[in-house]
C-alpha cells in the first residue's frame, strides 16, 4: 500500500531522532531503494560512529517504523534484510527533489533543537557490542542460549554484557554472554543483583592462600580473570593448573565471566601444550571440589593433565579412577 510521502513527512512523521528523514532521503536519492549499509553510511554523516551500530539501528528501529507505516518494504536475501525500497509510485525529478528538501528541513530542524546533545546516547551506550565480539561470543556458545540452550534457529539470540559496563563490567569477551530473547528479557526484568558488589569481589585475595600470594614467577599465561601455572607436583609432564584470580573455594561459586575465562585459557593452554609435545594424545581435565573429593588448596583450580599412549597400563575409565575399584567397568 503506497502512502502520500509529502503528507507523511509533513504531518505524520513523529521524530525521536533524525533517522526517519535521513533514511527517506537516501531512498529518494537512490531511485527508491538502498542497501542497509548505504542507509547506515548516510546516518554516519551526522554521527561519526561505527557503521555496525547503524546497521542495527536501521533494521531494528527506523526500518521497522517505516515498514510498519507502509512507507518502505524490505529487500531480503532469504531471511536476511539486505536493504529497503519505497512503496510509493514512481516519482519524477521535481517530486523527488521536493521530498528530499522536506527531509532536509526535518533533519535541520531536529539538529537545531537538540544540538550537541543529540549523540550523547552513543557516548554512554552500555549495550553496544562490536560485530567481531558478537561473532566470537556466539561461536563460543555454539549458537545456543547459555541459559536455556535454545538454538538461534529457534529464537533470536542476543549478546549482552553479564555485568553491565555502567556497573563496573568490562568489554572483555569473558564478560559477554549469549542469551535468547526470552532469557535476556527475563534477566532484565527479574535480576536485582547489586553488580557493583560483584565487580568489587573480583579483587578478593587472601593473604595465606598460595594461589593468591605464592605464585609469583610461575605464571605462564593469563587473561583478565584467571591465570595458568605448571603444577608443582605434576602427574605428567606439562601438567597445568588454570586458576581464577579471585579467591573462591568452591567451583560452583564461580561467576559466569570466570567460567568463560577459565574455559578460554584451558583451550589456549591445550593448544600450546600440544605444540610443545607431539607425544600427547589426550587430556584429563578435573577439579577437586571439597575435602572428600581430595581438595587440599581451597582456592578453585582446574587441572589440565596431558596424557600419552602407554603412560599407564590401562587408561580405561579415566577420571573414574578417583575411586580405584570403580575405574574399570
Amino acid at each position: 500500500m503506497a502512502v502520500d510521502l509529502e503528507q507523511y513527512i509533513l504531518n505524520q512523521m513523529r521524530m525521536s531522532h533524525i533517522y526517519q528523514p535521513v533514511m527517506l532521503k537516501v531512498l529518494l536519492e537512490n531511485n527508491g531503494s538502498a542497501t542497509v549499509e548505504e542507509i547506515a553510511t548516510s546516518l554516519l554523516t551526522y554521527d561519526q560512529s561505527q557503521i555496525e551500530y547503524y546497521n542495527l539501528r536501521t533494521k531494528k528501529m527506523v526500518g521497522k517504523v517505516l515498514s510498519n507505516n507502509s512507507v518502505v518494504e524490505t529487500i531480503k536475501d532469504g531471511n536476511k534484510i539486505k536493504g529497503y525500497r519505497l512503496t510509493t509510485d514512481t516519482l519524477n525529478e521535481a517530486q523527488t527533489a521536493h521530498l528530499i528538501s522536506l527531509c532536509n528541513k526535518n533533519i535541520e530542524s531536529y539538529l537545531e533543537r537538540h544540538g550537541e546533545n543529540l549523540w550523547q546516547h552513543r557516548a554512554s551506550e552500555s549495550g553496544y557490542i562490536s560485530g567481531s565480539s558478537r561473532y566470537n561470543v556466539l561461536k563460543r556458545a555454539k549458537y545456543r542460549c547459555e541459559l536455556c540452550g535454545a538454538h538461534e534457529k529457534q529464537i533470536a539470540l542476543h549478546v549482552d554484557h553479564i555485568i553491565p559496563r555502567s556497573k563496573g563490567g568490562s568489554d572483555d569477551l569473558s564478560n559477554y554472554q549469549a542469551l535468547c530473547m526470552t532469557c535476556n528479557t527475563n534477566k532484565r526484568a527479574e535480576d536485582d543483583t547489586d553488580f557493583r558488589e560483584v565487580a568489587n569481589s573480583y579483587n578478593k585475595r587472601v593473604d595465606d592462600c598460595i594461589f593468591c600470594e605464592g605464585y609469583a614467577g610461575r605464571v605462564i599465561d593469563e587473561n583478565e580473570l584467571c591465570f595458568a601455572i605448571r603444577d608443582a607436583y605434576p602427574v605428567t609432564k606439562h601438567h597445568t593448573l588454570i586458576i581464577p584470580k579471585r579467591h573462591v573455594a568452591n567451583y560452583f561459586d564461580l561467576y559466569q565471566p570466570e567460567l568463560n575465562a577459565i574455559h578460554n585459557l584451558l583451550n589456549k593452554q591445550r593448544d600450546q601444550i600440544i605444540a610443545l609435545d607431539s607425544t600427547i594424545t589426550g587430556f584429563n581435565v578435573g577439579i577437586n571440589e571439597g575435602t572428600s573429593a581430595g581438595q587440599t588448596v581451597f582456592h578453585v583450580h582446574v587441572h589440565l593433565i596431558p596424557r600419552r599412549d602407554g603412560d599407564t597400563n590401562n587408561p580405561k575409565g579415566g577420571v573414574r579412577g578417583v575411586i580405584p575399584t570403580k575405574q574399570s567397568y
